[in-house]
């Protein structure tokens, strides 16, 4: 018997081909298992076809599923003091060295056993995939002891409903009991990734340079544990200043560097030339309040591939709104709808190292939207509204 599912009468944003939003007017999409066998004009279907089953989708739009490429979901507690806090003056820095910021979710991760973890992540997961993702990023970085990293990243990896790829994310912050030995910090996360890796709880390796993180030639260190092990690196990098952190992860052909509001001409010519995607994070800008716009503009001439992301955590991005960054990165970075788009599937699937899915062609995962609008462009127009009528993951279907 045929597995094969027909989903007709759709239009079609593919984000393929050399046509804006690889657009198909009235298309057609087969799926089969797990994959998308056939994708184009529903005038051109294949002659024979006895499909399983059939959706009519009646003019709905459909799009690749979205991808979250940077987030930190597990954690424990939450930081809305320090939002008051920020209202009334005091600065990120400030309140980090005071011992509020990643610290005090560390003292809270480190006091919620691995069960509590996942039920609070899987719950933060729950409204990202109400929204349409597919596949999503999850860091460690809360733990920053061996046990600790290890229960927030088996968490991470125990969740339901979309394909989860890992950061180990170690080098985030210095905790209390390394105060005043950063180095014998570094050399402990260091350590301890062969055995995260062997356990199976690695995708890549992230790390925080910034002035009130890590220097470059800490991030360094650690980069080079991670190619040792084969394992690839992202990074962290000139949200709050030029580190030059860019060009450092960009020698070790980062997968992405993230945030990049102080990113400088030369970390763009950097990204260019090793093919990183620049993930943008204007849940963070916008909370924040920052002025310092990342160099869009720069990006866009030098080709380098933009992503867009919640960037969910308790501290700097507690949303869990896809869609509205799909908004803010227009409203406030003045990318282009379609920008934004491809922002979160094709350029998010690639900050990731996944080719397999983030279009609409014959061979990818069958990961993709349905939704209630007339045009893609209205994902982007909106906020606050939510227009996904199924979203459909490896060739499941989830109704809205």
């Amino acid at each position: 018997m045929s597995d094969k599912t027909l989903w007709r009468g759709a239009r079609l944003a593919t984000l393929d081909g050399t046509q804006p939003w690889g657009w198909v007017e009235r298309g057609a999409l087969i799926t089969e298992g797990e994959r998308i066998a056939w994708v184009g004009p529903e005038s051109e279907l294949p002659a024979g076809l006895a499909p399983a089953a059939e959706h009519e989708l009646g003019g709905a739009v459909v799009t690749p599923g979205l991808i979250d490429c940077h987030t930190h979901l597990v954690y424990g507690g939450q930081r809305a003091r320090e939002f008051e806090l920020r209202l009334h003056g005091a600065s990120y820095e400030e309140i980090a060295r005071a011992g509020g910021g990643i610290r005090s979710t560390v003292a809270a991760t480190r006091g919620a056993d691995e069960a509590e973890l996942l039920r609070l992540a899987q719950r933060r997961l729950d409204a990202l995939l109400a929204e349409g993702v597919t596949t999503v990023e999850v860091k460690s970085g809360y733990g920053l002891d061996l046990d600790s990293e290890a229960r927030c990243l088996r968490a991470a990896r125990a969740l339901q409903g979309a394909e989860v790829r890992t950061s180990y994310l170690g080098a985030h912050a210095l905790p209390p009991e390394f105060q005043g030995r950063q180095d014998d910090y570094v050399e402990a996360v260091c350590a301890w990734m062969p055995r995260l890796q062997r356990e199976g709880l690695i995708d890549a390796v992230d790390a925080f340079c910034e002035g009130i993180g890590f220097t470059p030639a800490q991030t360094r260190r650690v980069f080079e544990a991670a190619r040792a092990l084969g394992l690839p690196v992202k990074l962290h990098a000139e949200q709050l200043s030029d580190q030059g952190g860019t060009q450092l992860a960009c020698e070790y052909r980062a997968l992405s560097c993230d945030h990049l509001e102080y990113l400088s001409p030369e970390g763009v010519r950097a990204m260019a030339a090793s093919g990183t995607v620049a993930t943008l994070l204007p849940g963070a800008y916008y909370f924040l309040r920052e002025t310092k716009l990342p160099p869009v503009g720069l990006l866009r001439e030098a080709g380098v591939p933009i992503a867009i992301s919640t960037d969910h955590n308790p501290g700097t991005s507690p949303t869990l709104s896809l869609l509205l960054m799909l908004n803010m990165a227009c409203t406030l970075f003045r990318l282009t709808p379609e920008e934004a788009l491809r922002g979160v599937t094709v350029n998010a699937a690639r900050a990731l190292g996944l080719t397999d899915r983030g279009r609409l062609r014959a061979g990818q995962r069958a990961d993709f939207c349905v939704w209630d609008v007339e045009h893609p462009n209205e994902l982007s127009y909106y906020f606050g509204r939510n227009p996904l009528r199924q979203r459909v993951w490896g060739g499941k279907v989830f109704r809205a």
